[in-house]
C-alpha cells in the first residue's frame, strides 16, 4: 500500500507547475526538457512522491491514508 505524503497546497502547486512545463514543451520548439513537468504533474495527481518517502518527508495534513491494494 502507498501512503499519501503530499498536502493540498503541495499537490496544487505540483499540478499547476507540471502542466505549465508540459504545455511549454508542446508549444516551444527545443524545450523538450520541459517534459520533466510530467513528474510533478503525476506525483501531484496521485498525492505520493517517492522522494518524500525516501527522505521521510510528508506535507499531508490529514490522518494516515493509504491507497487500497490492487
Amino acid at each position: 500500500m502507498i501512503a499519501l505524503n503530499e498536502g493540498v497546497l503541495d499537490r496544487t502547486v505540483r499540478i499547476i507547475l507540471g502542466a505549465m512545463l508540459v504545455l511549454l514543451a508542446l508549444t516551444i520548439r527545443g524545450a523538450g526538457w520541459a517534459y520533466l513537468g510530467l513528474i510533478p504533474l503525476v506525483t501531484g495527481t496521485i498525492g505520493y512522491c517517492p522522494l518524500y518517502a525516501l527522505f521521510g518527508v510528508s506535507t499531508y495534513e490529514g490522518g494516515h491514508h493509504e491507497y487500497p491494494s490492487l
